[in-house]
């Protein structure tokens, strides 16, 4: 069985290549259903998206990377030689270690930020609800958790680390002087908006409001912040009414386009507007970005922003690394348990065969016998003899064979066998 991994992330793709091959959680089972019928033999697979990666994780007999790439071309609709320039294949080790190290907060934009866990776990969820989890998988992911823990638990890699909800704040306070007079609009309800919404709500902005496709979510969310709520549908006639503007939605297109954006420049009589858009794909048009008077931040605009203090954190990646190193030592011991070609498996395999050859005669045997008109408890009990005495005869042969001191040590051996049989 091989591990193998193809993906893209932030450090190989921009925002706009990413978003082309973003997943929702409903959308994982019918995406991983249309990747597995790619293949000869469906593998064990997962499928982990994020704003900054979409990642495929398989397990099969042997990887088969160009049918998986071949998928995700489809998928995003983009052409075969201009994605694999800004893809990643991994295999066996480098992919578990890739596994761990994600998990860990040690591949993320954020250096430390936890909340790839999470999506990690869902994305697991998934694929197990989907039915395209095996034991293979499974273990890696298991492993990749319990190592995210050990490194949040024994290190220091998750202190001061400034997420993206931080880092617009700071960079919101960097424009406005004090941020107690904005009035601050969030577009969407999801967990990146609520992470935003209560950094900015700790500023004590004059107000806020929070606009969403779902009435009851951002209900919810305005209740806990004590913010107003709009009408997404009515987010273009009030745009002009808000300082700043945060969005992260799960909207294949842009919902805030130039358009808008200019008219409610000319509302506020071109006072600046602070956009940040944490979506992928993007919620605010690019273009938007060149109007003189917005200051627009996306995702990838905030990396630098984050970077912050991580020089300072050293010593901690270095001790989560060796964690890390740790679980692919032992995952690959796991694998290598599991590969026929090694430890007790073509051992534990000849005996199965052995057995199930001995079976295969005495039943022979019994079926003779019965269409003989043998009486069938008879049968019955040559049956289990016979069974009994081929599984016997070698072991007993070997015992009488052998000198005192290995009879000693085959003695013990046969009776913790008998004992485990019981």
């Amino acid at each position: 069985m091989s591990v193998w991994a193809l993906g893209l992330n932030h450090n190989t793709a921009p925002l706009d290549l990413r978003g082309r091959f973003t997943f929702t959680f409903d959308q994982l089972a019918p995406a991983l259903q249309g990747l597995r019928q790619c293949f000869t033999r469906s593998p064990e697979a997962a499928i982990l998206s994020t704003c900054n990666r979409t990642e495929i994780y398989c397990a099969s007999e042997r990887p088969d990377f160009e049918h998986a790439f071949g998928w995700l071309a489809r998928v995003g609709q983009v052409a075969g030689g201009d994605l694999r320039g800004h893809t990643y294949v991994l295999q066996e080790g480098e992919a578990a270690r890739h596994a761990f190290r994600v998990a860990s907060g040690l591949d993320s934009m954020v250096l430390g930020e936890s909340q790839i866990l999470g999506q990690l776990k869902s994305a697991v969820r998934a694929a197990e609800q989907a039915g395209a989890l095996g034991a293979t998988l499974n273990h890696l992911f298991q492993r990749s958790f319990a190592v995210a823990k050990a490194v949040r638990s024994s290190t220091a890699i998750g202190e001061h680390s400034i997420s993206m909800a931080a880092a617009a704040v700071r960079l919101a306070g960097n424009l406005f002087e004090d941020l107690g007079r904005t009035r601050v609009l969030f577009v969407g309800a999801g967990e990146m908006i609520e992470l935003a919404a209560a950094h900015f709500a700790a500023r004590h902005p004059q107000s806020m409001a929070i606009a969403n496709r779902t009435a009851e979510r951002s209900e919810k969310l305005a209740a806990r912040l004590g913010a107003s709520t709009m009408r997404l549908g009515d987010l273009a006639g009030s745009l002009h009414a808000f300082d700043i503007v945060v969005s992260c939605t799960a909207s294949q297109l842009p919902i805030i386009g130039l358009g808008a954006v200019e008219r409610a420049l000319k509302a506020r009589l071109h006072r600046p507007i602070f956009m940040v858009d944490l979506a992928v794909p993007r919620d605010i048009e690019p273009e938007v970005k060149a109007l003189g008077d917005v200051y627009l931040y996306t995702l990838d605009d905030l990396a630098q922003v984050v970077q912050t203090g991580q020089a300072s954190r050293q010593a901690a990646v270095a001790q989560a690394e060796a964690i890390v190193e740790t679980g692919v030592e032992n995952f690959m011991r796991w694998m290598a348990q599991r590969d026929p070609a090694q430890g007790m498996v073509p051992l534990i395999r000849q005996l199965n065969e052995q057995a199930d050859g001995w079976r295969a005669v005495e039943l022979v045997r019994a079926r003779r016998r019965l269409t003989k008109g043998e009486p069938v408890d008879e049968v019955l009990d040559g049956l289990a003899r016979g069974v009994a005495q081929k599984f016997l005869h070698g072991l007993l042969a070997e015992l009488h064979a052998a000198d005192p001191a290995r009879q000693a040590q085959m003695a013990d051996f046969i009776q913790r066998c008998m004992l485990r049989g019981k």
